[in-house]
């Protein structure tokens, strides 16, 4: 049996999610999918309600996307910049983030700056609050990294960000799902997150949340006949909520999936399930701590459920390979994907192990075990 230790990247959906997707899939086989979609044009309608209650937003606050990484793109070509703004993101940021901001800020002629860590590994508020002026219009910030079980203090951020009127872009990709990710308790101003790590949704699926108070100071441009109505020859008029997000084009099945996993996540409870991935990882980091030859690598005062480690002179590719001979998932993050945060730790690789609240605490002691036997 496969100890499947890799939430952080594809987590394994539950039974109502694989029959909500493959029943609708077999539906448009049936009658077509455009009247299999008419047909739940209901469900589809409420997963925006389900969503707000999940994230702590309202209904029009909310769109569907394709992935966390369409989210974040869409979500940060709508934030105006121009020659003279500044965007501040966190060392901890993502490759898949951090290149898009590097880039449009050298096109249009803003700055882009990376905020400290502090001596836990965390951005750095009081840093923050002396880098921050008017000229800051977005701070980006990674809730949760791909590279550690970091979690970053996403209220204290969006705190000092509003006192200078800047907007805060939250990568939620790796926190929803595992942990309460609510816009009205973090107070930031847009969320980006993705259906197929922690909520355990189908791939190909991703939300975004955009505050009306926000919505107010974005403009668009990824616009289509969705986003957009064509009212006369020369003149169209944008949608007022956070759809404007979205094109006309999706996969229902995946989105009646995202929707189901949603679901599933909220029966389940939030705090239910932060509890007991905190338990499993917690777990984890002991037994791999005390191994010798075995160095955990999560730094942060509050830890999410990623645990990194390496294992000393064996590379971490191989430490991944010869567990999975061993029936144990876990994955690989490599500096390109975390520049800064892994160059200021003196890191080139580290293996992923993200052990969801459906792994059982005897596999996490087998997983420890496996590993010793890579660091013998």
């Amino acid at each position: 049996m496969t100890i499947f230790l890799d939430s952080a990247g594809s987590s394994l959906p539950p039974r109502e999610v694989l029959d909500e997707v493959i029943g609708h899939l077999r539906r448009e086989a049936e009658v077509g999918g455009y009247v299999a979609a008419r047909e739940r044009a209901d469900d589809l309608e409420a997963g925006y309600g389900v969503f707000a209650e999940l994230l702590g937003a309202r209904p029009d606050e909310v769109a569907f996307t394709d992935s966390a990484t369409r989210s974040w793109l869409t979500a940060f070509d709508a934030v105006p910049l121009v020659a003279g703004d500044r965007v501040l993101f966190s060392e901890a940021e993502y490759a898949g983030t951090a290149i898009p901001i590097l880039r449009r800020a050298r096109e249009v002629g803003a700055t882009a700056e990376a905020v400290p860590s502090d001596a836990f590994g965390q951005v750095d508020v009081d840093a923050l609050k002396e880098m921050l002026d008017e000229r800051v219009k977005l701070v980006s910030l990674v809730h949760v990294p791909t590279n550690s079980g970091l979690v970053n203090p996403a209220r204290e951020v969006a705190e000092a960000a509003h006192a200078v009127g800047a907007l805060v872009l939250l990568d939620a990709c790796q926190s929803i799902g595992q942990l309460p990710v609510r816009a009205d308790e973090l107070g930031v101003d847009l969320i980006a997150g993705t259906g197929r790590k922690w909520l355990r949704g189908p791939r190909g699926t991703g939300v975004l949340v955009v505050r009306r108070e926000a919505a107010a100071r974005m403009r668009p441009r990824l616009v289509d006949l969705h986003s957009a109505e064509w009212v006369a020859p020369d003149e169209i008029r944008l949608r007022d909520d956070a759809r404007v997000h979205e094109i006309w084009e999706s996969s229902v099945a995946d989105r009646l999936g995202l929707v189901a996993a949603a679901r599933y996540a909220l029966a389940k409870g939030i705090d239910v399930i932060e509890r007991e991935v905190g338990e499993r990882a917690q777990r984890l980091r002991d037994g791999l701590s005390a191994l010798p030859g075995v160095t955990v690598r999560d730094p942060g005062v509050r830890k999410a459920g990623l645990v990194t480690f390496t294992v000393d002179g064996v590379a971490a590719a191989d430490v991944r390979d010869r567990l999975a001979r061993d029936g144990v998932t876990v994955t690989v993050s490599g500096a390109s994907s975390t520049l800064l945060d892994m160059t200021r730790r003196g890191l080139d690789e580290v293996v992923r192990a993200s052990p969801h609240y459906f792994v059982e605490p005897a596999q996490v002691d087998q997983a420890v075990a496996a590993v010793s036997r890579c660091a013998r």
